[in-house]
């Protein structure tokens, strides 16, 4: 992507928190009163300083993993597995939360606009949240300019009104209008501060998507990539010290009825165009933060998936090259926590506050201890300022847990530790299960004669369409074994037991046996067929490249393809197939025969079996 491009697709995130951010802080103020609206000012100079540090520890991050490194893969490279799936619990509780605080507040936006759908909200953000769950299963991507058009609306219209506020206050020299009175439900204290300052923080939510994304950009990606981050850190800091600037000056005060940025919007722009305009804006924004979600959360899914620490079923790419059960699952959770919370945004921004900032405290942290290690050129500056970085950033998830703790974020610390437990179990599982499938030396083998498949006569032309229909007709007449022609194909993921018994029960059947591998890239292709000769070759083997993953569909296309070429034959699928003991480990082992059996259910002289390996 082009940084033009680049800066509103991936900064929608970080500077659509501009809508509920400073809301959550004065939310938190306004229970002091008058004498808690005070600290409105200092508290978010603090904020945007935090803004400012952790934005230059990301920028060392990028130059350090010009690949992409996200806050899973730095802590687990640097820190351990423990600290690495602490970090993904914090990531995916992000997304989820990213999905539901988006559309919640995107919402209110619409809401104060169009009161009249004040009692719709619920309805209408699940609705959206199924329409991101269709567009996203149908493989949208965030590209181009029609996702680009939402931010840049969005930042005109907040520059427009932080531009409008500061020449309206300058009229009568900067003096702030008096806010409302409001009666104090609490006094002015440390705790309230701190409260407000964890709420505001989560106007800091999405800074880190640029390092994640660091491929995507034109070459020299990483350049490219920390120029853009510059970009958004300082786009970031200017439309949230500029709302709360206005905020201060005109005295506006949290409404339920309202948002802040519509008030200041109203009093800025009137009821017309430009009110609308911002309100729009506003609303478009926070649905692509929204979708930004579904292009993360199923990455993070996918390498916990690839590290065995999390089902499989999360590495498979759907028909529109969409990790689709990642999508599924975000869409679900997002959905229950909005309809449970009655699609408000304050009771959620305790439990984001935790989750984004223990992925930030874990991947500076990470990054430290990468510095410390490599030592390179300029390594002490950029030690200096991760460090910096995860100080802060801890200073803020400590802050957080405790001032939040009985508000939700006892929930977001329950998710974090039970996310660890299981995906824990599940790694333990597949360790138990490979232990299991490993070959040892009196493993299995098939006769030691090679298996040939027939093969096309040579100098036989091609069928006639005469023919081909004459042997539809007559595909599935066999009534005697001997009229029966079989070919046996055993697809094979790995040289294992299972494949190995799979093999041999085909071979026993003493007929022609064809070996099926899929592998992602040549690499793997060519490694597979090296274990393939170390073991002995005993029966011909098939490699199919599918570079994105899928399983299904290249096994369906080619068994087609040979049907096709050998209407004759009767093709036989062996599968190997895993049978655990416990009902609760089913979930995480592929089942490939049903899914077969549907797609090749249409085709004549198709028989699809398994041969079980229980462990």
């Amino acid at each position: 992507m082009r940084k033009l491009v680049a800066l509103p697709v991936l900064s929608a995130d970080a500077l659509s928190s501009v809508a509920y951010g400073p809301e959550a802080m004065l939310a938190v103020l306004v229970l002091a009163g008058t004498a808690g609206l005070r600290y409105s000012v200092p508290i978010a100079a603090t904020i945007a300083f935090l803004m400012l540090a952790v934005g230059v520890s990301y920028r060392q991050t990028i130059r350090a993993y010009p690949h992409g490194g996200g806050s899973y893969i730095v802590a687990t490279a640097n820190l351990g597995r423990l600290p690495g799936l602490a970090a993904a619990a914090g990531l995916m509780t992000d997304y989820i939360l990213t999905v539901a605080v988006s559309i919640a507040s995107g919402m209110e936006a619409v809401t104060s606009a169009v009161p009249s759908l004040r009692g719709d909200a619920v309805p209408i953000g699940l609705a959206v949240i199924g329409v991101l769950l269709a567009g996203n299963l149908r493989g949208v991507r965030q590209a181009g300019v029609l996702f680009a058009a939402p931010t840049y609306a969005f930042v005109l219209a907040v520059l427009a009104l932080i531009a409008f506020g500061l020449y309206d206050a300058a009229g009568h020299g900067f003096q702030p209008t008096a806010a409302p009175q409001s009666t104090a439900t609490e006094g002015v204290g440390v705790l309230l501060v701190l409260r407000a300052f964890a709420s505001g923080s989560t106007a800091m939510t999405g800074i880190e998507a640029i390092s994640n994304a660091v491929p995507a950009f034109q070459p020299t990606e990483w350049r490219n990539a920390r120029t853009t981050l510059t970009w958004m850190v300082g786009l970031l800091i200017v439309l949230f010290a500029g709302t709360v600037a206005l905020v201060h000056l005109d005295g506006v005060v949290p409404d339920a009825q309202e948002t802040v940025l519509s008030q200041l919007a109203h009093r800025a722009f009137g009821p017309g165009f430009g009110y609308v305009f911002t309100q729009a804006a506003t609303a478009a924004i926070l649905l692509l933060a929204a979708n930004t979600a579904y292009n993360d959360f199923p990455r993070v899914l996918y390498l916990l998936a690839r590290d065995n620490q999390a089902p499989r079923i999360f590495l498979r790419l759907g028909d529109r090259l969409a990790f689709s059960n990642g999508i599924v699952v975000l869409s679900v959770a997002a959905a229950a926590i909005y309809a449970a919370f009655d699609g408000m945004t304050a009771p959620l921004i305790p439990l984001y506050a935790v989750g984004v900032f223990l992925a930030f405290t874990l991947s500076q942290t990470g990054m430290v201890v990468h510095w410390w290690r490599l030592r390179d050129r300029h390594w002490r500056k950029s030690l200096i300022f991760n460090a910096v970085g995860a100080l802060l950033s801890a200073i803020v998830l400590v802050t957080a847990a405790i001032t939040k703790f009985t508000s939700g974020a006892w929930f977001a610390a329950l998710v974090v530790g039970l996310f660890i437990l299981v995906a824990t179990r599940i790694r333990h599982h597949y360790e138990q299960v490979a232990a299991a499938l490993a070959l040892h030396p009196h493993a299995v083998e098939v006769p030691g004669r090679a298996l040939t498949r027939p093969r096309p006569r040579d100098g036989a032309p091609a069928p006639s369409a005469e023919a081909e229909a004459e042997c539809e007709r007559e595909a599935e007449s066999e009534e005697t074994p001997e009229e029966i022609h079989p070919l046996l194909i055993v697809p094979i993921a790995a040289l294992d037991l299972a494949g190995m018994r799979a093999l041999a029960y085909a071979a026993s059947l003493r007929q022609p046996v064809l070996a099926l591998h899929i592998s992602a890239s040549e690499e793997e292709a060519r490694r597979f067929r090296a274990y393939w000769n170390l073991w002995g070759d005993h029966v011909p083997l098939k490699i199919l490249l599918s570079p994105y993953r899928t399983i299904v569909a290249p096994l369906v296309n080619y068994i087609e393809a040979l049907h096709d070429q050998r209407p004759d034959l009767t093709l036989t699928v062996v599968l190997p197939e895993i049978v655990v003991r416990h009902r609760r480990h089913r979930l995480l082992h592929n089942r490939l025969a049903p899914r077969l059996r549907r797609a090749l259910r249409p085709l004549p002289k198709i028989v699809v079996t398994t041969v079980p390996f229980h462990v």
